[in-house]
């Protein structure tokens, strides 16, 4: 069968021993962190994995793609002058146009850097998504379901965005605006905040802009979406009972809050179950059949036929994620469970948060 939606994918390693380790393990073994970053500046780019089996719900539609890896790690992007990374993600699109991909996604922190993408649209003569469209509305989703699971109302929740100022952060600020009675905004500068704010005015939520990372306390929901490279959310930032849903790749929660805070809910923005009997013939740390939302966006955008710029730049309209939202759901993307610091969110999981808030919260 010939298949002619086909598409790329570019990661990178986040924590780089460990990633490196799922392609070569030998290699994640021997060498340190500190010599991965500083080899990684001199490493091409790196056929990883062809992804088969995607295939749409609606119309049939089966979908060809690649993994290709962009060596640099989010540490070594932030070094490095962007033009020389500019020039690394073109050289991972020229694999991907050489393998016959007809859409190129940008994953993580090749997404971020620099001008969102516009840069490698530019340089590219396929169309290039960095998949934020879809990240805030799965992101959206998952925060609504994880506060069903817990029992909060949106009706009565304080919510919290850290990382408003952001593409991604700023979008998601419009849409809870409307869905809740109270909204803290947070970023680096104040100004910035106060602009995410004046945007917000006029919806339900009563909006409180700062740069105090201490403000989330009070929040039972917190999205947290910043392009940090370090955690910027720590275990006493948080209250018990409060649902943190973590977008940034990397994490902007500690993974202290994992081991001292068992009365806390951290999510990692809710896996996406890809239709069809898909294989990434990789291991990126998910169960078979499952995506990230950016990764999603992608697909789904291929099975639509819409080869195009889609989502590249630092501004998202709320349109637009409407719109990639019943693309997604069109074709069979839906959201689908939870991880938390690579470990499935069970049920069991919620209900021992649930009763380990409960006491903290009655032994106050």
């Amino acid at each position: 069968m010939t298949i002619d939606d086909t598409f790329a994918f570019i990661i990178h390693p986040i924590s780089p021993k460990a990633d490196v380790s799922r392609k070569w393990p030998l290699v994640g073994k021997i060498l340190t962190e500190g010599q991965i970053n500083f080899f990684s500046r001199f490493f091409p780019p790196v056929y990883i994995s062809e992804i088969t089996g995607v295939r749409s719900e609606a119309t049939g539609r089966e979908l060809r793609g690649w993994f290709i890896a962009c060596p640099f790690t989010p540490a070594t992007m932030l070094k490095l002058p962007v033009e020389t990374v500019y020039r690394k993600i073109v050289a991972c699109g020229g694999m991907a146009d050489r393998l016959g991909a007809r859409l190129l996604g940008l994953g993580a922190y090749t997404s971020v850097v620099g001008d969102g993408g516009v840069t490698i649209a530019e340089r590219l003569e396929m169309p290039v998504t960095n998949g934020d469209a879809y990240t805030v509305y799965m992101a959206i989703e998952a925060v609504r379901e994880a506060a069903r699971r817990m029992d909060i109302s949106l009706d009565s929740a304080t919510a919290a965005i850290v990382g408003a100022t952001g593409t991604i952060g700023s979008v998601c600020a419009e849409i809870l605006a409307g869905l809740v009675p109270e909204l803290v905004l947070v970023g680096r500068r104040q100004e910035a905040v106060d602009a995410v704010r004046e945007r917000c005015e006029g919806q339900r939520a009563r909006l409180t802009a700062t740069c105090d990372i201490t403000a989330i306390y009070d929040a039972d929901l917190v999205l947290t979406v910043t392009s940090q490279v370090s955690a910027v959310i720590e275990p006493e930032h948080l209250k018990p009972g409060a649902v943190v849903c973590d977008v940034a790749r990397p994490r902007d929660v500690s993974v202290r809050v994992a081991e001292a805070r068992d009365d806390v809910l951290v999510i990692e923005g809710g896996m996406v179950e890809v239709p069809g009997p898909v294989n990434f013939n990789f291991n990126f740390g998910f169960p078979p059949g499952k995506s990230y939302a950016c990764m999603a966006e992608t697909m789904a955008l291929a099975l639509e036929g819409r080869y195009e710029d889609y989502s590249v730049g630092k501004h998202i309209d709320r349109a637009r994620v409407d719109e990639i939202g019943a693309i997604a759901a069109r074709h069979g993307f839906r959201l689908s469970g939870f991880r938390s610091f690579e470990h499935a969110v069970t049920d069991e999981t919620i209900a021992h948060v649930r009763e380990q808030a409960a006491r903290r919260l009655a032994g106050r």
